[in-house]
């Protein structure tokens, strides 16, 4: 319904004029109940009622310094691994009553940051997936905004963190149980954490079992970057390799079928994040697994707590998500050893 003898929606002013009170206090008494009386508070809910009418929410957000809107930061929406995480994210934020605002920033730490200074006017709060930025930016975005990142961990700011190191020594272990003793770790963006921690537990696990890891790249987080990634792998020299994601690794697959290698009787490739079509590959690809949509959901619950401190649910600073290895085709007996 809509005011009376207009085809416009109802305003607080319509409201005033049914209840014969001033607009502010019809303001006051639909943002803040409390602080108005309580008959006249029914009389304004009412007629509220009557003409059907809705806050408009940029209003809300002035009066109140709230949005009801949490802005997603992801760097690449193209990627498969980030399907479940926003799905996590939207769901969990509209059980809140909040408006997810999905952000693509294109592997830019430019385009991250200018990003974040646009959503302090329009969203609450932030919660940044593989952040491109410094600690130094982050630290500084997070004292204007509430903020909380995913697979960046950064001392002050509040993070859920995906456990993929101790899965790729877990990969690394699976590799040398099949026989294998050169192995290359194809890295990430130089400046994605999670591919350097990757790559520190692979060194310690494997110098701990006393087998060659070697570190090639930096690539691209995208299919297309297999092809260089394959070529590299064989020019080194290695049978087995442990790519930084799902997607370099089944870039990898083509690329080696392509050049007549088989996988996995002349090389081994491992995977991480078991996006959707892992499982489709020929062969289907061995790869880390872990709770995605779940982390999203968690990155929700601790950005809430510090919006609504007096809400309760906690003030976690850090959540770890387990992950562990899913053993399918791509791997097997190094050569020479079956």
């Amino acid at each position: 319904m809509q005011a009376a003898g207009t085809d416009r929606p109802a305003t607080i002013h319509d409201i005033a004029a049914i209840c014969g009170v001033a607009a502010s206090t019809v303001s006051r008494a639909l943002s803040t109940p409390d602080r108005v009386n309580i008959r006249t508070r029914a009389r304004i809910e009412a007629a509220a009622a009557e003409l059907n009418y809705t806050p408009n929410s940029q209003a809300k957000a002035l009066s109140s310094g709230r949005t009801g809107a949490v802005g997603v930061l992801v760097p690449d929406i193209t990627n498969p691994f980030y399907f479940d995480l926003i799905r996590g994210t939207q769901l969990q934020l509209k059980a809140a009553g909040y408006t997810q605002l999905l952000v693509d920033t294109e592997e830019s730490d430019e385009v991250e940051a200018s990003t974040m200074e646009q959503l302090r006017k329009s969203a609450d709060g932030i919660i940044v997936a593989a952040s491109r930025l410094s600690d130094e930016a982050l630290l500084a975005a997070a004292a204007r905004i509430p903020m909380v990142t995913i697979n960046r961990d950064v001392a002050g700011i509040p993070a859920v963190v995906i456990d993929t190191p101790s899965a790729t020594s877990q990969a690394l272990d699976h590799l040398i149980s099949l026989g294998h003793t050169r192995i290359a770790y194809m890295a990430g963006p130089l400046t994605s954490q999670s591919s350097t921690l990757r790559w520190i537990a692979l060194a310690a696990a494997a110098e701990d079992r006393g087998v060659e890891v070697r570190r090639l790249g930096p690539f691209a987080p995208k299919t297309q970057s297999g092809a260089a990634a394959a070529d590299a792998a064989v020019h080194s020299g290695v049978t087995a390799c442990i790519a930084f994601n799902d997607l370099i690794a089944i870039g990898m697959l083509q690329r080696l079928r392509e050049r007549g290698i088989r996988v996995p009787e002349d090389m081994s490739v491992v995977g991480c994040d078991d996006i959707f079509g892992a499982d489709f590959c020929n062969p289907p690809l061995t790869t880390m697994a872990s709770p995605i949509e779940q982390a999203g959901r968690v990155a929700v619950s601790m950005l809430l707590a510090q919006l609504n401190p007096l809400a309760g649910g906690g003030s976690r600073s850090r959540s770890l998500m387990p992950t562990h290895l899913t053993v399918r085709g791509s791997t097997g007996a190094a050569p020479g050893t079956r």
